[in-house]
């Protein structure tokens, strides 16, 4: 039996469902960075002398995504999806420590928020591109 292709979305299904999951992850992204920042930066007990070097460490992957997700780029919005993973560890495992359980509760759900958004906005973009380059 041949598998029949399910057909794609029109283009004004999609059109808002792509702008609300692009916005939710830019949200998404920019307040887990922030929250990384003034954890390391103002409330860690962290030696100065390491300080912005930890704050470098969990950074980069962040500033790498950055200009891909600022643009709405699908493939930026994938990557993201396996380079929170990280953040999602950690703030798991800080959320078993009382000392950082706000900050472990607060990275893990910024981090599931960013994940679903990033991955729902690449399924509906390629999906809306395929649309528009006349797949029915």
């Amino acid at each position: 039996m041949a598998k029949v292709a399910k057909p794609l979305p029109s283009l004004e299904w999609l059109q808002p469902r792509l702008k609300f999951s692009r916005i939710a992850s830019l949200l998404s992204f920019f307040a887990l960075t922030a929250l990384l920042l003034a954890w390391n930066l103002l409330i860690a007990d962290i030696p100065d002398e390491l300080r912005w070097v930890i704050v470098a460490l969990q950074l980069i992957p962040m500033l790498l995504l950055a200009p891909g997700l600022i643009l709405g780029h699908a493939r930026a919005h994938a990557w993201a999806c396996f380079v929170v993973n990280l953040y999602f560890i950690q703030g798991v495992l800080a959320a078993f420590d009382p000392s950082k359980a706000l900050f472990g509760w607060l990275a893990t759900l910024l981090s599931v928020s960013l994940f679903c958004s990033a991955l729902l906005y690449t399924r509906w973009r390629f999906q809306y591109d395929r649309k528009q380059a006349g797949e029915v």
